[in-house]
């Protein structure tokens, strides 16, 4: 079994981005670190990282050390509290999709920890796909992920309207062969727009991957391509396309607890429902009358200008 001390180097080097980083936080030289992370690769007999220039990346293998090596961690935390002698911490792990309002999720968090401080919460952010296995691998204990309408139990869910978009300033895009924007393999946005257009029997590529919407959003600006966003993301540098593209069926973001939740995941997860309702709504009305320009209303501005979108 590898060591803890070297666990817990890999996950500061994936953490940080770096191995310089990664030091800083665990006190240690950049050479030290790096001495570790090869002593378990050796120990494993794969490579964990793989090294391009300053840059680093995971390797497939990487990839599935870093649940186990981040569950080892926290076990050897709850097993110290124990042990010692003092009240040991509840973990309550919760899972969210990148898109999900920031700043008003740190407040409600952070009042929650205040209530509750023999709770220890951990909070993940991944795609749906991915929250979803880890709540069934028992994981996470509350999630909020997107998903099909009316596909399983839940606390409570939301439809969301999906829109095509591309960068208000950007070019306009060629909609005979299609450049997409999208996150990696198993988004359900990526899996509705492909379906889409093959049903349709249109050209595409992806152009343009990340798992952010804060990426997404640059690539739309740089104009790299077209993505498939919920409409409550919309922003004023986004522009919908409402012509020339098949339409979307919504989908359903759904607030889902684990089998065995305890009463703080219930608490928890009673939060995020509120804070949910209260977040869609604030959003909707911003909406109202401020929704960002569509196809339509940029070819009626630029009529006789020669920058018509391609058909």
């Amino acid at each position: 079994m590898p060591d803890l001390d070297l666990l817990r180097s890999f996950i500061s080097v994936v953490d940080a981005g770096g191995f310089t980083r990664a030091g800083e936080r665990v006190h240690r030289t950049q050479s030290t670190v790096s001495q570790q992370i090869r002593k378990l690769e050796d120990r494993l007999g794969c490579t964990l990282i793989a090294r391009e220039g300053r840059q680093i990346k995971l390797t497939h293998e990487g990839e599935r050390l870093l649940g186990y090596a981040r569950r080892m961690l926290a076990l050897s935390a709850e097993m110290q509290d124990a042990v010692g002698g003092a009240a040991p911490a509840q973990v309550l792990r919760l899972g969210l999709p990148d898109d999900f309002a920031v700043e008003s999720l740190t407040r409600a968090l952070a009042a929650f920890a205040r209530t509750r401080p023999d709770v220890r919460l951990t909070v993940r952010c991944d795609l749906s796909a991915n929250l979803d296995q880890a709540l069934r691998q028992g994981d996470l204990d509350v999630v909020l992920l997107k998903r099909e309408p009316d596909s399983g139990p839940c606390m409570a869910a939301w439809r969301e309207r999906l829109l095509w978009v591309t960068g208000a300033a950007a070019p306009a895009p060629r909609l005979d062969f299609l450049s997409l924007v999208s996150r990696p393999q198993g988004c359900l946005y990526r899996n509705r727009a492909i379906h889409a257009l093959e049903r349709d029997g249109r050209r595409w590529r992806i152009a343009y991957e990340s798992p952010n919407l804060m990426g997404i959003r640059a690539a739309l600006a740089g104009g790299l391509g077209v993505a498939l966003v919920d409409a409550l993301t919309l922003s004023s540098d986004m522009l919908i396309l409402d012509v020339g593209l098949p339409d979307i069926a919504e989908c359903e973001m759904a607030l889902v607890l684990g089998p065995s939740a305890s009463d703080a995941a219930r608490e928890l997860a009673g939060l995020m429902r509120d804070l949910c309702d209260a977040d869609r709504g604030a959003r909707k009305g911003d909406d109202q009358g401020n929704e960002p320009p569509t196809q339509r209303d940029y070819a009626a501005t630029t009529m006789g200008m020669g920058n018509e979108f391609a058909a």
